[in-house]
């Protein structure tokens, strides 16, 4: 009797693993680093609170190939692999045939979460009835941006919000605005630090990464501050390397680069996958408010966050190692400001002290 009671605990053990595994959550989420880091604390929440086997996130695959094995993410999916475009169409003339690729897509979630749309919106209408041909899902759509009334950081918005909407009966317990989000291994490290020596960088001095771009460009100091800020580390043996986008090649004038590449190292066309890398391994971070910067600090890697316009109470970079430095917003980007130059060097002077 007790074998025959054995072998029935262990088939309703593996019945259990296999339903918890079936318990998978789609995230939809077609923006940038920055966004996509923003969201690692919604993916978290979601499989403490929600008992998940997994959790997925469909985007652009630039950005999101970096998260699975260093994040809570499981696996990514492509969003050039599906036609989405079709889910914004009105929704009374929006209809599917049987085995359309697009039910087959979402057939293996329960839950999804979608960046995309706007609640009651055609696209939100259209998923659902798209997810109800094969079975019965959680639909939720959030907004990427909070309303202007809201106070809180933005992980704690996408939470209260997925909470709300679902009807969940459980806490919007806060996102912990001090945690690792990305795990970089020990491969990355190592290559990180082949990046640097690759560029000359001498790795027996402290060195400090500075990303002086954004998407926006009210959002980036002014230039003539990181090239006073950079001959100083200079000054204090310490090893300035450049880490330069698409977007700060494109916009930066021939004069610019050059003053550049004289006032430290400077590193170009890296794919995201190696700027992780990289990020692994520097001493210190400065940047503005830009995906790079919350990529920076959700690796753990010491942060200086600079933000002009935008609000750091919402949107600060998530990160145990992070300091966030406000300027002026009006001048931020147009102007030299001796006093925030100094108050980046004191933090750098004390970080990096021996």
């Amino acid at each position: 009797m007790r074998e025959n009671s054995d072998i029935l605990k262990l088939v309703e053990e593996k019945e259990a693993e296999t339903l918890w595994q079936s318990q998978r959550a789609l995230i939809l989420q077609p923006g940038a680093i920055g966004d996509c880091i923003l969201t690692l604390p919604v993916v978290k929440f979601m499989k403490a609170t929600l008992g998940l086997g997994g959790v997925d996130i469909l985007g652009h695959t630039e950005y999101t190939g970096i998260l699975p094995g260093r994040t809570a993410v499981d696996r990514m999916r492509s969003i050039e692999a599906i036609d989405l475009h079709r889910l914004f169409a009105e929704a009374k003339q929006f209809h599917l045939p049987d085995h359309d690729p697009l039910i087959n897509f979402f057939a293996e979630y329960s839950w999804l979460v979608t960046f995309l749309g706007e609640p009651g919106s055609n696209f939100e209408k259209n998923l659902i009835f798209t997810v109800h041909c094969s079975h019965s899902a959680e639909v939720v759509t959030l907004s990427l941006k909070p309303p202007e009334n809201f106070e809180g950081h933005l992980a704690d918005f996408y939470i209260q919000e997925l909470v709300k909407q679902s009807g969940l009966h459980i806490e919007a317990t806060p996102s912990m605005t001090d945690e690792q989000l990305i795990k970089a291994d020990k491969a990355d490290a190592t290559r990180g630090k082949e990046l640097l020596k690759e560029a000359g960088v001498d790795l027996s001095k402290k060195v400090v990464v500075i990303h002086p771009g954004s998407g926006g460009v009210s959002k980036c100091w002014y230039i003539d501050n990181f090239f006073a800020v950079a001959r100083e580390l200079a000054a204090k043996n310490i090893e300035v390397v450049f880490l330069l986008g698409p977007a700060e090649q494109e916009r930066f004038e021939e004069a610019t680069m050059k003053r550049l590449s004289e006032a430290g190292k400077c590193l170009m066309h890296l794919s995201l996958a190696e700027v992780v890398e990289l990020l692994s391994c520097g001493s210190y971070f400065l940047g503005n408010d830009s995906g790079i910067t919350h990529l920076a600090a959700g690796l753990g890697t010491g942060t200086i966050a600079l933000f002009g316009p935008s609000n750091p109470s919402i949107y600060k970079p998530v990160g145990p190692k992070v300091t966030v430095l406000r300027g002026e917003p009006t001048k931020f980007a147009s102007r030299v400001c001796e006093e925030l130059q100094q108050q980046v060097l004191e933090i750098l002077k004390t970080v990096l002290r021996d």
